[in-house]
Formats: structure tokens, sequence, C-alpha cells
């Protein structure tokens, strides 16, 4: 993901909180704000300490991201979007991790096409 791509700083993270709406399943939250004056989607990653260590944390948001790059193109645009991975996400293979993902998104009605 590129620089432009990321919700990093905390005013943003907090703009999403607030403003944004929320849609979770077992393993995930996301939270979606609509920005119009945005072109493309921007995406933040919460892990928090409680879900392991650094490597397992770094693991969960290598997974995230890797599903965001394959599915760039389904992704609704001009919004900002915050996940926040729920610890069963971290005894999950990358395929199952992969459809969890995907369902929130669609849950979220964040995802267009019939991809799945």
């Amino acid at each position: 993901m590129r620089k432009k791509n990321r919700v990093k700083r905390n005013e943003d993270f907090t703009a999403v909180f607030q403003k944004g709406k929320s849609i979770a399943n077992r393993q995930f939250v996301i939270y979606q704000l609509p920005k119009v004056e945005q072109v493309g989607f921007r995406l933040g990653i919460s892990v928090s300490k409680k879900l392991g260590n650094a490597v397992t944390r770094n693991h969960i948001k290598r997974y995230i991201r890797q599903v965001f790059t394959e599915c760039k193109t389904e992704i609704k645009g001009q919004r900002d979007y915050v996940i926040i991975a729920r610890k069963p996400c971290v005894e999950l293979t990358y395929e199952e991790f992969y459809k969890s993902l995907l369902h929130a998104l669609k849950k979220a009605e964040s995802i267009e096409g019939k991809r799945g």
C-alpha cells in the first residue's frame, strides 16, 4: 500500500471512529467513512497487543493489506476504512482470513462485484 492510501494520523482515525459507520463479524470490525473529495480508498489497521507479540501483529497487518491489494478493484473508493482485528483471526489460515475479511466487507456494502 502506498502512503497516500493509508490512514495514519490520529485525527483521521478519530474522525472515522466518530463519524463513520461500523460493521463487525467474529474476526474483524470495519469502520468506514465516506470522503467525497478523495479519489480512491484509504486503509487504517489496528491490531491490539492482546492479539500477540510483534511478529503476530505484523503478520495480521500483512494479511489485511494483502486482501485489500488483491481486491482493490472491487472495493468502493472515496472512503476511509479502519480495520480492527479481533482475537479469533490469529488462528486463521490465509484463505480463511481472506474469506472472513471479504465477508465483513460485503456485509458493510463496501465491495462491488461477485468475488467470493
